[in-house]
């Protein structure tokens, strides 16, 4: 099958998460929207009047299928390339483990735009400043806490087992894209997380990950994306 993933062409965002995924997977898959009118194609599909349209971006066509939600194609895509457990309970798991992620992505987001997406960052620039040191005091152990916790009791390889699943792929996005974002908070908090931090770099080490990241389909981080680097906000 051939997949076609709708998300917007000139930014990471939350379609990296299933970007990742499909090139682990060595999946024959579209990126659609940055071909010749493709997001055209990309709203034409969310203005559908029957079937199920997506929300918003991303979302993935697979066969006839048209589904939307990071998470939720992820759910999909791991038990059909081996990036989630077979039994029932850990794929449960392991979309738990991804929709956390969700909520951390939330968090990263509302650190540069606490008042709402509508308006420009320089519209909130003292809110944000007051979010992002809210956002490491408290967000950032507990979250990272978390996922080093049990990556910790479960041997040190992997989040879910003794294999990669995609919310292993999840934290190596979060790692490199807090790494852009807050260069030198998150170098001072790496100490505390060794095992995401191997993880991460395991991750870009795999034969097909890393071959993506020297490509040109792996967009760059920039100003338009989740994570942003301000400067005053780094600390």
């Amino acid at each position: 099958m051939r997949y076609e993933l709708y998300y917007w062409p000139s930014i990471q965002g939350r379609g990296e998460y299933v970007r990742l995924a499909l090139e682990e997977a060595g999946a024959d898959y579209a990126d659609v929207a940055r071909g010749k009118r493709g997001t055209a194609a990309m709203m034409r599909m969310m203005e559908a009047k029957s079937g199920t349209p997506p929300f918003a971006p991303p979302f993935l066509k697979a066969g006839k299928l048209v589904i939307g939600q990071t998470a939720n194609i992820l759910f999909y895509l791991g038990s059909r390339h081996g990036l989630a457990p077979k039994a029932e309970a850990g794929r449960l798991w392991v979309h738990q483990l991804q929709l956390t992620v969700t909520d951390f992505v939330a968090e990263i987001h509302d650190t540069h735009h606490p008042l709402g997406p509508s308006l420009y960052y320089e519209d909130q620039k003292a809110p944000a400043k007051k979010r992002t040191a809210e956002f490491w005091r408290e967000r950032v152990p507990k979250y990272l806490g978390y996922f080093e916790r049990l990556l910790q009791e479960n041997g040190g390889a992997y989040l879910a087992g003794r294999r990669l699943t995609y919310a292993d792929l999840s934290m190596f996005q979060l790692v490199e894209g807090l790494r852009y974002a807050f260069p030198k908070r998150l170098k001072a908090f790496e100490r505390k997380i060794p095992g995401l931090v191997d993880l991460h770099d395991r991750v870009a080490a795999r034969p097909n990950i890393k071959a993506y990241l020297a490509s040109q389909r792996r967009i760059a981080f920039n100003e338009d994306g989740v994570f942003r680097l301000y400067r005053e906000l780094d600390g």
